[in-house]
């Protein structure tokens, strides 16, 4: 990588961890687009951090082989939990063992970069808003990622509201993600009609708290959109997002962009 060259000395490792499958790559972040492979591997079960941390430390590795990941390379890392200082504070789709945990120490100490954390859902709602669907977008903007949990990010005037987390307000005596997530559409054999009725009515209920001016639908089950679209009834016009799977890489990587300023220079373990 020339350092003559100003944007590809911008470029920053994302990484996506999420329940089912950790993903990563070298992005960049001006231009909000993947210059290397995406390196995808199940997320290990049971999902504790000594697991999970030394599988993002070999897709790492991986990319570092291809000679796209290079070693001044700051990166940033969606986390699926409300994160604060560093730290999950939540887990509800990872080892309970995350809470409390210094995830960005770990991932800092592994790595041997400079790193940032953020909530998996935040990080996919940051690219959408810069390169995707969200792009331009003033007032109130809700994204919603429904795949193996339900996350959530909402922006006001372009600025984001961190750990919203509205997957887990109660919804039907119940927490909404267990019913309406993607996974849980599988898991109780729902077809897309009785899925997007039910969805529709918890749109319903977001709005009443958030009154969105624009509804963006991410995750999974945003790629059959067309299945169900018709079932939902929103006042608020509800896009599908434009960046799909790489959203979170690349949101994850933009905020990582910015760790490069810190002082710390993290050492590596071997």
């Amino acid at each position: 990588m020339s350092a003559s060259n100003p944007r590809a000395a911008a470029r920053a490792l994302g990484i996506d961890i999420g329940g089912t499958g950790i993903k990563a790559a070298v992005v960049d972040p001006i231009a909000g687009e993947l210059v290397s492979e995406r390196i995808r591997e199940l997320t290990p079960q049971p999902s504790t951090p000594s697991a999970v941390i030394e599988v993002v430390a070999d897709v790492a590795r991986r990319l570092e082989m291809t000679g796209m990941l290079t070693p001044a390379m700051p990166a940033g890392a969606g986390f699926p939990s409300v994160i604060k200082d560093g730290k999950p504070m939540t887990a509800a789709n990872l080892d309970h063992t995350w809470i409390g945990a210094p995830v960005r120490e770990m991932l800092e100490e592994r790595l041997g970069r400079p790193t940032l954390v953020l909530n998996d859902a935040d990080a996919a709602g940051v690219a959408e808003m810069a390169h995707g669907a969200g792009k331009g977008q003033r007032g109130v903007v809700l994204m919603l990622t429904v795949g193996t949990g339900i996350g959530s990010a909402l922006f006001t005037d372009g600025q984001l509201v961190p750990n919203l987390e509205l997957g887990h307000v109660e919804f039907r005596g119940h927490d909404a993600e267990t019913l309406l997530s993607g996974a849980a559409r599988e898991r109780r054999q729902m077809s897309w009609k009785k899925w997007g009725h039910e969805f529709s009515d918890l749109l319903a209920q977001y709005e009443f708290y958030l009154w969105p001016d624009l509804i963006i639908l991410g995750g999974g089950v945003s790629k059959e959109l067309g299945k169900y679209q018709k079932y939902l009834k929103t006042r608020a016009p509800l896009v599908p997002a434009a960046m799909l799977n790489t959203a979170g890489i690349v949101g994850a990587a933009m905020a990582g962009a910015g760790a490069v300023g810190r002082t710390r220079r993290p050492s590596r373990r071997p």
